[in-house]
């Protein structure tokens, strides 16, 4: 059950997708009290994508995008400067319908969105564009490195990890978080490496993880 307010991390590359790991690095001030009060708390934080032009506004609370993902921590280490390295797996999807100005840090009131886990009715639509996404990947990959999909994830956890993992703008990433159900964001994921396939693109891991 997610709380109605969350801890909000706003970053301008990165989406965190559901049941995907993501580690990151903590060291400024505000974000360190952000996390402080995750761990004695619910241990759940808000990953959301600045939108662009924040750069003036950073120390402040420039616009994100109202989608984001909860992640849970799963690992965290306080480093003696009270810096922290944690972990995060994604849980499920939010909207941020208002913010909540009480602490150094942003507090989202937030929404949680449906669409993350695939119904009994998706299983045979799933499975032909998770085909048609490894046949696509296949080129893409050769040209930008080496990329292997375990055949045992399941046909959710293969989509949101690479539509994490990829080398695809941050704003491509954040679209298909948008998607509201497994399925379009499959399609989307789809549409999108056939796209860069016809162009010359390349869609190998990508270098920030």
């Amino acid at each position: 059950m997610l709380p109605s307010t969350l801890p909000l991390f706003p970053l301008p590359n990165v989406v965190l997708f559901p049941g995907v790991f993501l580690p990151l690095h903590i060291f400024e001030a505000r974000y360190r009290a952000m996390t402080e009060d995750a761990l004695a708390g619910d241990r759940m934080i808000g990953m959301a994508l600045l939108k662009p032009g924040f750069d003036e506004e950073y120390e402040g609370r420039p616009p994100i995008y109202p989608v984001g993902c909860v992640g849970l921590i799963t690992h965290a280490e306080r480093l003696p400067d009270g810096r922290f390295h944690i972990v995060l797996q994604g849980v499920e999807r939010f909207r941020v319908v208002d913010e909540d100005q009480s602490r150094v840090y942003r507090l989202g009131l937030i929404e949680r969105l449906g669409g993350d886990v695939p119904t009994p009715s998706d299983t045979a639509t799933l499975r032909a564009l998770r085909d048609r996404i490894e046949h696509l990947l296949v080129p893409l990959v050769d040209r930008g490195g080496e990329l292997t999909v375990p055949p045992t994830m399941t046909d959710a956890d293969v989509i949101h990890a690479l539509a994490q993992y990829l080398d695809l703008a941050p704003i491509e990433k954040q679209a298909l978080l948008e998607r509201d159900t497994l399925v379009a964001r499959a399609e989307a994921l789809a549409d999108l490496l056939e796209i860069k396939a016809m162009t010359g693109g390349s869609a190998g891991p990508s270098a920030t993880h």
